[in-house]
């Protein structure tokens, strides 16, 4: 067999490179070393197919452990990337419920973002921001309403956002920068 098999070392190895680079969650991790095994065994030309799947089957036995290693030490931690990823993420004026479908899509099992309406309100003021619209723009209040519900926002925080005035709506985003916690 040309090329060595991937074992509990090399994929702890490839697992702090791929962490050295990205933010990851334990399941997006675990798709990208499943990925590697298989990438392996795709590799592998000029031996039989049944000793490939074993190494394979034994590769992705190796993952489980990998993974709990990592947390052991601190470096995989679901709740510190979801509280990460939500601070950006709102901060970027997107919505709680846009937020949490985000988390759920990058493998967090059951994230746990506190609802605060004043952040909410904050959020819709920084989304208005980037689209210049409410206190920043002149765009069709109905277009915006119809994409801010699209994006996750009630109605009733949408309008109070398109309501402010442009300086209570930049107070409101900067305080998304130094009052941000989850």
């Amino acid at each position: 067999m040309a090329g060595k098999p991937p074992d509990a070392a090399s994929l702890h190895e490839a697992a702090l490179n791929h962490m050295a680079r990205y933010a990851a969650t334990e399941a997006s991790l675990a798709r990208v070393l499943a990925r590697r095994v298989e990438r392996w065994g795709q590799s592998q030309e000029n031996a039989e197919s049944e000793e490939i799947a074993r190494a394979m089957r034994r590769a992705k036995a190796e993952i489980p452990g990998v993974l709990a290693r990592l947390k052991e030490l601190g470096v995989l931690n679901d709740e510190a990337f979801a509280a990460s990823r939500a601070k950006r993420l709102t901060r970027e004026g997107k919505s709680h419920r846009a937020t949490l479908a985000h988390l759920v899509a990058k493998g967090v099992k059951s994230p746990s973002l506190p609802e605060d309406p004043e952040r909410e309100l904050a959020a819709a003021c920084a989304y208005l921001r980037r689209r210049r619209a409410g206190p920043f723009g002149d765009a069709p209040e109905q277009k915006i309403l119809a994409a801010m519900a699209r994006g996750g926002f009630a109605q009733s925080t949408a309008r109070r956002a398109m309501a402010l005035e442009r300086e209570e709506a930049e107070t409101l985003i900067k305080s998304l920068s130094t009052t941000l916690e989850f």
